[in-house]
């Protein structure tokens, strides 16, 4: 039987980490394979998986054996297999459901730029433009649109999951208006206009993200009456005005880009417009080793990075904003509450 292990001494620790990517791999294999989907909730034969999911009962019983390591699925003494609090999380339907991030984080685009990560912290720019001849986001959508619909699937999940948390912090009494940018599929507005049911709402995101957006905006929704989607990019242009602006999780970018992205903010709310950016930061967080590699993965795709509380305060100030609160939205995500100088 194969069991999550205890830390072992430091030269096999080493070579563990140095097959990092054996694990990353398997996890995708097992996402793309649909294991966890086909794994119901008694233990199960892999003869009787590898029929479900069409492999060959050999080799996916090596690949499970190598996840029951990292205490992603468990192996019983019959030899059958069952699920861990983590494997559930690779299933599609789970409410918590990390499907999509993990076929984000090893798209093959990554296999590409890793092995550049040397180069990037040599210069301090993004890899990819050297690979592929372009910037990362007209790569992602012209050439590789399979990773881009993983890309907004991921995103999607993201926003979902914490959506409900920001509407639970946010205080909005007293405004009339919100507007999510680069808001994605627009569950954070959404959440915040069915809160405030006198509110009304702006989702601006790039078009072929918002066409996507979530139901309740789009024709026919129950919020539609209340909600306008605006297809555009935030850093070339904010045609949207609003009492209260919400930024969650973009401001990655390089610092042209975030500086650019925040003008554009200001300009369209003016004085006195209150703009709240919500970020997870690899300075105060549970999750440092996944914060921080994510961090390595903005530096690769787009020259960005994850902030600190005094990176992303900076930014703000250096902008034109007054931080007027920084406050936990929950154990991952941190809340910068901003006003536009009158």
């Amino acid at each position: 039987m194969t069991t999550a292990q205890t830390a072992p001494p430091p030269p096999m620790r080493l070579r563990e980490l140095v097959f990092g990517a054996a694990c990353a791999a398997a996890l995708r294999a097992a996402a793309r394979l649909g294991v966890a989907d086909a794994l119901g909730d008694t233990p199960t034969a892999v003869e009787d998986l590898a029929a479900a999911v069409k492999t060959e009962p050999g080799p996916l019983r090596r690949l499970l054996r190598a996840l029951t390591c990292y205490g992603v699925f468990a192996e019983h003494k019959d030899g059958t297999f069952a699920h861990t609090d983590m494997s559930r999380l690779l299933r599609e339907d789970d409410p918590n459901s990390l499907r999509y991030i993990t076929l984000w984080c090893t798209e093959p685009w990554t296999w590409d730029a890793w092995p550049r990560l040397d180069e990037a912290v040599r210069t301090g720019g993004n890899v990819v433009e050297g690979l592929y001849g372009k910037e990362f986001f007209p790569y992602l959508n012209e050439d590789a649109p399979e990773s881009a619909e993983i890309f907004n699937r991921a995103m999607t999940t993201s926003s979902r999951q914490s959506a409900q948390d920001v509407a639970a912090l946010l205080d909005l009494s007293g405004s009339t208006s919100v507007a999510d940018i680069g808001g994605g599929q627009g569950h954070v507005v959404a959440s915040l206009l069915e809160k405030y049911p006198s509110m009304h709402g702006t989702l601006l995101d790039l078009p072929r993200v918002v066409e996507n957006a979530d139901p309740r905006l789009r024709e026919g929704g129950s919020l539609a009456d209340r909600v306008r989607i605006v297809p555009g990019d935030c850093r070339v242009s904010v045609p949207v005005r609003a009492d209260v602006y919400v930024i969650k999780n973009i401001l990655e970018w390089d610092d042209d880009s975030t500086a650019r992205a925040l003008r554009g903010v200001i300009a369209a709310g003016g004085p006195g417009a209150r703009v709240v950016v919500i970020e997870n930061l690899v300075d105060d967080t549970p999750s440092m080793r996944f914060s921080t590699a994510m961090d390595l993965l903005l530096l690769l795709n787009v020259g960005g990075a994850k902030h600190t509380t005094d990176s992303m305060a900076g930014r703000l100030t250096d902008a034109g904003l007054v931080i007027d609160d920084i406050r936990p939205v929950n154990p991952y995500l941190h809340a910068f509450d901003c006003t536009v100088p009158e």
